[in-house]
């Protein structure tokens, strides 16, 4: 028990770091600049900007005014992410900083789904979409926990196969 709850506090402590941290940032973008404005922190540059955008969609502007179906979807992969991380083996401790940083991403942007109608983006890079902390962390999180796996799938081929090679030598 003692050492479900352990796991648990590792889960919504970093959950709780990567909202604090979005929605600080998003405060802050709230307060200095008004819809569209942009702030070039490196100029003459524009190749990074700190702009303010609201994204009623998901990722890349996708589903534009879809934020009911975002809210249901978005609700049902928390859930999913908080079911999933009580099955992870105690020792797959990466695996479940992954899930962490993902669900303080998605409740970072479904706080704003529900308190601002829209999520908060003010991250620009070239041409790329505008993003916001969240955004990355989910994203971050996909990748890292992809890794993970293969990493653990690995580990589980070599340990495999060294229990084949070991019963081969006993024969």
């Amino acid at each position: 028990m003692k050492t479900k709850l352990k796991l648990n506090l590792l889960l919504f402590g970093i959950a709780l770091l990567v909202i604090l941290v979005d929605q600080l940032t998003k405060y802050f973008i709230r307060q200095s600049l008004v819809l569209g404005q942009a702030w070039l922190p490196f100029p003459p540059s524009e190749f990074f900007r700190i702009v303010y955008w609201q994204n009623t969609g998901a990722a890349f502007g996708i589903f534009q005014n879809g934020n009911t179906v975002l809210k249901v979807l978005t609700s049902a992969i928390i859930l999913f992410i908080l079911v999933y991380y009580q099955t992870i083996p105690y020792a797959q401790k990466f695996v479940r900083v992954c899930l962490a940083i993902m669900l303080g991403g998605a409740i970072g942007n479904l706080i704003d789904r529900f308190t601002l109608g829209y999520v908060l983006d003010f991250i620009a890079v070239g041409r790329f979409p505008v993003f916001n902390v969240a955004d990355s962390c989910v994203t971050a999180g996909v990748g890292l926990l992809i890794l993970a796996l293969l990493l653990e799938e690995k580990k589980t081929r070599a340990q495999s196969l060294a229990g084949v090679k070991s019963n081969q030598d006993e024969v």
